[in-house]
């Protein structure tokens, strides 16, 4: 995880968390003048408009006062979608089985991108089977992983 996430990370979950829900993840990308930071939250009842418009307005005020991202940027709070992105090692744990696509900061064994069945975790690597190969990935060199929604 970026620093610039991990920092508004461990800014903004308290307030999530008071709120009745978890943070599931950030993304912040800077493109130039475009910057957009991304936040998901989730619970068990599920998520709703009103929801995520809460958690913008509570959220907004604490970036408004703590200032952390320099510039104009846009705010996005939703829920982390059916195709969800896995932002933390133990969230792949709950998604044995499923189809996941990584995308790696650099190459390892020749190639950045990895689609297969997400067979587990073991120790700080995520396990991926492609095929009959199955590849240990190192989770801090993820930088994207997505469920495939099941159709």
């Amino acid at each position: 995880m970026a620093t610039k996430d991990r920092l508004l990370e461990e800014m903004l979950e308290p307030t999530v968390k008071a709120m009745g829900f978890s943070l599931w993840g950030i993304e912040y990308s800077s493109q130039g003048r475009y910057s957009v930071l991304r936040i998901f939250i989730e619970r068990d009842s599920g998520i709703t408009a009103d929801d995520c418009a809460a958690v913008s307005s509570q959220v907004s005020g604490i970036l408004d006062v703590e200032d952390p991202i320099s510039g104009e940027y846009t705010l996005e709070v939703s829920s982390p979608g059916m195709d969800r992105r896995l932002f933390r090692l133990e969230q792949f744990g709950a998604y044995i089985g499923e189809v996941v696509d990584i995308h790696l900061r650099s190459p390892f064994d020749g190639r950045r991108n990895f689609k297969g069945i997400l067979k587990g975790v073991e120790g700080a690597d995520v396990v991926v089977q492609i095929d009959n190969d199955e590849f240990l990935l190192p989770h801090d060199g993820i930088d994207k992983a997505r469920i495939e929604p099941r159709i």
